[in-house]
């Protein structure tokens, strides 16, 4: 699964910040999620298996809870993800930086700032 799709979904995005906060309990994100979203800790559990599949998450079991921590690597490619449109966007905002320029020139405003 991409990425982008495992972020698609909001409680996903939601259970990633929280474990970007730091390792929490299977408890404590059910908790959280099921008052957040209403939703059951079935449905919670779906989602953080989701997570560790697309490798976004480990789950360690710590006495009789599962501790689930946020898998750095998953991070990192969703960052190379994003770094390729960020270049797209980068070329894009210069180019209309460059066109508002000659416009104001053609003009003969000046710039405010």
């Amino acid at each position: 699964m991409h990425a982008f799709d495992v972020l698609g979904d909001p409680v996903r995005r939601r259970l990633t910040e929280l474990l970007a906060e730091g390792d929490r309990t299977a408890g404590a994100l059910t908790d959280a999620i099921g008052t957040e979203f209403g939703i059951s800790q079935p449905a919670v559990s779906r989602h953080l298996r989701v997570l560790r599949e697309a490798g976004f998450a480990t789950a360690v079991p710590r006495g009789t809870a599962r501790v689930y921590r946020l898998e750095p690597r998953a991070v990192e490619e969703l960052d190379r993800a994003v770094e390729r449109y960020r270049a797209l966007w980068r070329q894009r905002l210069d180019a209309l930086t460059t066109e508002i320029a000659r416009g104001r020139r053609a003009t003969g405003q000046t710039e405010e700032h």
